[in-house]
């Protein structure tokens, strides 16, 4: 067999051998025993030529499908290379989708913000044109009446866009904005108005802060008033030299204005112009004790402080250590020395304490202690008596003054200036009583702590001193007992 016939698979084998015995079961069946060798072999050279033949198709059969199966391996390849590169892309468009969802969001967000913020703009422009329309010169209603007119209607009629109402409104402030600066110095511009006969003339007003005046083209000039329903202004010559000063202020924009365009808020000004005295002579009599409380309370702070300040420059902490140690070596004549020679306020409360212990060391600790306290507390009943002095001569004087307002309504009701001032008497005073409580507390407690400080600190010295002098004695003591028996030893 050939190496084709080596490759038959197992199975086969396997089928055609049974085939081959079944036609030898038969063969030896029906002939001799002497033909059944040839007839085998001729069984076997059949079955040989049926494997061969078998073999040659399932050789065919397999490069077929070899054939076959390369191409459709490439395709699904491709296809599958495919197929990733429409998810990839499908991935990508479902992402951009998702972005632009996102950015879609926001720009909406963003465009109702602005539109919000356009009707809120245009609602402020729409009430500023009518606070402008009500607090504006009528006269300058000829100038300005027509854009004011715009920017209100901008508003109400619904069949403008957006920008159209803007483009009104922005017009109108844009006029007002160049009204303010032609205001500075005086602005002239033309117009029409009534004169006393009743006859429209043409002519130039020139405002001037409140005040407009007017100049006929024919020949009136003076005051324009304001007409109630009208924009054509009333024109009410001045008497006198005034008129003939008025028609050439407002030719030539320059001149004499025999008025006051302010309309007495000027002068008005100037006469309640305030400061502290005058603000003092206002609160009535009772200011006058709370200006001397006030006054006693400020030097005895500045006293204080000065003496705190003098009294740490002067504290010396090695004549305090040198004085312990003389009185933990029982040298107590020394210590005494020490204290005369030092400022320290501590060192010199010790050293009296000692000089004068004759009696009890203690109570000599105590007086020294409450005679240095003593200077420290020196001021301090002012200062506490001012701090409650000073609200009680503010509530007096808003007493005082609140009865001074009571007897002006009792009596003429025609003075409504002496009410107020009665009332600005009791407010002024309480507040400067108030004023001076506070800030004299301020000092007060600073001052107590300072006092506490010393205090702490001349307690711990004088315990100090006290376990110490206790010590040297109680040396001196076990000597003194320990000399008779050192001389009986000798004896």
């Amino acid at each position: 067999m050939n190496t084709t016939n080596r490759a038959i698979p197992a199975f086969v084998t396997a089928l055609l051998l049974p085939v081959a015995g079944l036609f030898a079961g038969v063969a030896s069946a029906q002939a001799p025993a002497a033909d059944s060798s040839k007839v085998i072999a001729k069984v076997a050279q059949g079955a040989d030529e049926r494997l061969s033949k078998s073999v040659a198709d399932l050789n065919a059969l397999r490069e077929q499908i070899a054939a076959e199966k390369l191409p459709l391996s490439q395709e699904l390849t491709g296809l599958e290379e495919r197929v990733t590169e429409l998810r990839k892309e499908n991935d990508r468009m479902t992402r951009l989708v998702d972005e632009g969802a996102l950015e879609m969001a926001k720009i909406k967000q963003e465009i109702k913000a602005r539109q919000d913020e356009l009707v809120y703009v245009g609602n402020l422009l729409d009430e500023y044109a009518r606070n402008f329309e009500t607090k504006a010169n009528p006269v300058e209603l000829q100038v300005l009446g027509a854009s004011i007119a715009a920017a209100k209607d901008a508003t109400e009629n619904k069949g403008l866009s957006m920008p159209e109402r803007l483009g009104r409104q922005t017009t109108f402030v844009d006029g007002s904005i160049q009204r303010a600066f032609d205001m500075i110095g005086g602005s002239t511009f033309a117009g029409v108005g009534v004169d006393m006969l009743g006859t429209v003339a043409k002519g130039q007003f020139a405002l001037i802060g409140p005040v407009a005046l007017f100049r006929g083209d024919s020949g009136p000039a003076g005051i324009a008033v304001p007409q109630a329903g009208s924009d054509k202004p009333l024109i009410r010559p001045l008497e006198g030299a005034l008129e003939a000063t008025v028609a050439p202020l407002v030719a030539t924009g320059s001149g004499t204005l025999a008025l006051d365009p302010s309309r007495g808020g000027a002068l008005k000004a100037l006469v309640q112009k305030t400061n502290l005295v005058h603000i003092f002579i206002k609160g009535g009599p009772i200011m006058w004790p709370i200006l001397v409380a006030s006054i006693l309370a400020l030097a005895v702070v500045l006293e204080r402080v000065v003496f705190l300040l003098n009294d740490k420059r002067k504290r010396d902490r090695k004549s305090l250590n040198r004085f312990f140690g003389a009185v933990e070596k029982g040298q107590l004549q020394d210590a005494i020395a020490i204290s005369g020679g030092t400022k320290d306020c501590i060192v010199n409360t010790l050293g009296y304490a000692l000089e004068h212990r004759e009696h009890s060391l203690d109570d000599a600790l105590m007086y020294a202690k409450t005679r240095t306290l003593k200077r420290f507390r020196r001021g301090i009943p002012v200062l506490d008596t001012v701090i409650t002095l000073a609200p009680l001569l503010g509530l007096l004087g808003t007493v005082t003054g609140m009865m001074g307002s009571f007897a002006v309504i009792g009596g003429d009701l025609s003075s409504p200036g002496a009410i107020t001032g009665g009332i600005a008497e009791a407010l002024i005073a309480t507040a400067a009583g108030l004023g001076i409580a506070i800030m004299c507390l301020l000092p007060f407690n600073y001052l107590n702590a300072q006092i506490e400080e010393i205090e702490t600190e001349i307690d711990q010295a004088s315990a100090h001193v006290r376990l110490a002098v206790e010590r040297a004695e109680g040396k001196s003591k076990r000597g003194s007992h320990a000399a008779p028996v050192a001389v009986a030893g000798g004896v």
